[in-house]
């Protein structure tokens, strides 16, 4: 393909709203616009990805580092739109996946006698923080209580995690469907005191606890009057659960549940989804993994083409008609060749070769057409090399 037919239009500086160096470099060479809207050379590159993703393995052959499980394939960036959990043990068989549905090993706060439920005047204390301030207590020793309404039904969802966890609304829509936060009535119609509530004495409500909570004993938990709480609060004995399920969001740092390791967060994109591929955000995270200072430098299976093909004009030759050949010849082999047929100044052409990325330079000059040769140059080496003319599709081929 001929570099004027793609109208590639290169950038001499770095998008102000450049969000991490890969994009920038995209839009630089002429892939995609400050807007991030795919061009001409960026929907070549796509092309040639989804040619490249009937091979398996796929993102070892694009040079891609990656973390993937059973269903999704993940890529860290510090701008990525998920959260993902993994055990940093090499030897560790977690698997890696979205925080909001990550396991991890919980750990008994106490172990102790359960005491007699006990209400005290708790003024000011609308948060756990407040409360566990107020009493002198761990946020460990408290009860989080969350009130939602069940979409499906109208259902009054009242939910108890250990206050010093977070929950997971993700789990908690798993385990009882889609929900959405309570109002003010529905709080009081379910006999719940916002700021001071428990599951204690509840009328029609279906009670949700994390799998933690039953084995938490003596937790300060709401009165459900306002100023008030209960200390010495009980699952099982004070209120009666209808569901008890893992409902707790994971922290960096939290223990693994396969190992002796902690687990670690990290911001991702998601580049595929069983056999989904995103493939602009593949694009993306190749442009993150695979650039230099002067711009893109993409692995062969991965690039729009093999081939940057350039002539620079001579005095005395006609070395575009020299590269027109060699074009078409390459085109002849199978070999994918972007072919620069702009007249301009060397200079120009060789910059916009490092920024567009393709593994390959071949210039035509009139000093080595007069021995019969081009210039080779492969993009991430420090030196070129001069190829016979008649040699060249055979080396392009063969990668030496």
């Amino acid at each position: 393909m001929k570099y004027r037919d793609l109208h590639i239009q290169t950038q001499r500086e770095f998008p102000n709203n450049a969000r991490t160096e890969g994009f920038g470099w995209l839009v630089r060479a002429g892939y995609a616009t400050r807007e991030n809207q795919l061009l001409p050379l960026g929907e070549q590159a796509i092309a040639r990805l989804k040619e490249a993703s009937k091979q398996i393995p796929f993102f070892f052959q694009i040079g891609l580092p990656f973390r993937d499980n059973a269903d999704e394939t993940f890529f860290e960036t510090p701008t990525g739109a998920q959260e993902i959990v993994y055990c940093p043990n090499e030897s560790c068989i977690y698997p890696v996946t979205r925080r909001e549905l990550a396991v991890f090993q919980k750990t008994l706060f106490s172990q102790e006698e359960r005491l007699p439920a006990e209400k005290v005047l708790t003024p000011e204390c609308h948060t756990i923080e407040a409360l566990a301030n107020f009493l002198n207590l761990p946020k460990e020793k408290t009860a989080k209580a969350l009130m939602f309404t069940r979409v499906a039904d109208g259902k009054f969802v009242f939910v108890v995690v250990r206050g010093d966890m977070t929950l997971s609304e993700t789990k908690l829509k798993n385990a009882v469907g889609e929900v959405r936060l309570a109002t003010n009535e529905e709080i009081e119609k379910s006999g719940a005191a916002a700021g001071f509530a428990s599951p204690v004495g509840l009328t029609d409500a279906l009670i949700v606890v994390d799998d933690l909570i039953p084995q938490s004993p003596n937790l300060a938990a709401g009165a459900n009057e306002a100023g008030y709480h209960l200390l010495n609060v009980n699952c099982g004995r004070d209120y009666q659960p209808e569901i008890v399920t893992d409902l707790a969001l994971a922290n960096a740092g939290d223990a693994c549940p396969r190992c002796d390791g902690k687990l670690t967060i990290q911001r991702a994109d998601i580049l595929a989804t069983r056999n989904e591929f995103d493939f602009e955000k593949i694009l993306s995270a190749l442009a993150e993994t695979h650039h230099d200072d002067k711009g893109l430098a993409l692995p062969a299976s991965a690039a729009p083409f093999n081939v940057y093909l350039m002539h620079i004009p001579g005095k005395t030759l006609d070395t575009r008609a020299e590269a027109e050949k060699i074009y078409n010849e390459l085109q002849a082999a199978g070999i994918p060749v972007l072919f620069d047929d702009r007249d301009e100044r060397a200079g120009v052409k060789f910059n916009d070769a490092d920024l567009i990325g393709c593994p390959v330079r071949v210039t035509v000059g009139e000093r080595g057409l007069k021995e019969g040769m081009v210039e080779v140059k492969a993009r991430k080496a420090g030196e070129s090399a001069n190829v016979l003319i008649g040699e060249l599709v055979q080396k392009l081929k063969s990668g030496d």
